[in-house]
């Protein structure tokens, strides 16, 4: 099963726009001549959000394998994840369904909307079909409490794998898109009580991205970096572009 890469970029998410920052990718090319600086600065991987021709966020399994054949092309040793965020659109079964159909081999998942208006034996079989099929599901955390949620789902064979993949998200944006590195401690104190070693990253809201991200690295974990989470530096100034964000988050880990 893939493993995570050390450095992912998500470089736009489901909501922000280019009124958000010029610089944000909409389009597929945009993407991947993104992708492809991203890849010069530093990232091993790509969190693949795509839009339709409105700009709006969108789950498509036929949109995602031409996305992913072309960023195949552009950049082959990147590794490329896709999301199945609802973002209030989609439901479990239809973001089940994009995983398994997508061909993708790293997929990004919320274990709370994963399990909402969804029975508990069909999530997990969903889980165990995803692991038969070599597709690496990285469980999306926004609390601490949802590892409760994640034990009562995953089989133990799924559970206790050190291939387990989980993303711990700091900050909200109903908290004005500001994180702290101290909201790291709760979810690792929850991975020591559990006697769990995953494999497992961290992304982060709001100016304070780059500090979360250096606290996750110490603490052994990888980043996911980008304009999804944060558009500005560790001083406040806004970045440039994904790139430059790349790079000053491996130059503050370095």
């Amino acid at each position: 099963m893939t493993a995570l890469p050390r450095v992912m970029v998500a470089p736009n998410g489901a909501r922000r726009t280019k009124a958000d920052h010029p610089a944000l990718p909409m389009t597929l090319p945009e993407i991947v001549e993104t992708a492809r600086a991203c890849r010069q600065a530093g990232a091993d991987g790509l969190h693949l959000h795509l839009r339709n021709a409105e700009g709006r966020h969108i789950l498509d399994a036929g949109l995602y394998r031409e996305a992913l054949a072309e960023l195949r092309s552009a950049v082959p040793d990147m590794a490329l994840q896709i999301t199945t965020e609802a973002v209030g659109l989609y439901d479990a079964a239809h973001q089940r369904e994009i995983a398994l159909t997508s061909n993708a081999s790293l997929v990004s998942a919320s274990i709370r909307e994963m399990t909402t208006d969804t029975p508990d034996t069909t999530a997990r079989a969903f889980f165990e079909d995803c692991a038969a099929r070599d597709i690496a599901i990285q469980h999306i955390l926004y609390d601490p409490q949802e590892f409760d949620l994640l034990a009562r789902i995953l089989p133990p064979e799924l559970l206790q794998t050190p291939a387990l993949q989980l993303i711990f998200v700091l900050g909200r944006y109903s908290e004005g898109q500001q994180s702290d590195p101290a909201d790291l401690h709760p979810f690792l104190s929850q991975l020591e009580t559990r006697a769990l070693s995953p494999d497992w990253a961290v992304c982060a809201f709001g100016s304070s991205e780059t500090a979360c991200l250096v606290e996750a690295h110490e603490h052994g974990g990888k980043l996911r970096v980008g304009f999804e989470n944060s558009l500005w530096h560790s001083d406040g100034s806004l970045a440039r572009d994904n790139a430059e964000r790349v790079e000053r988050v491996l130059a503050a880990c370095a």
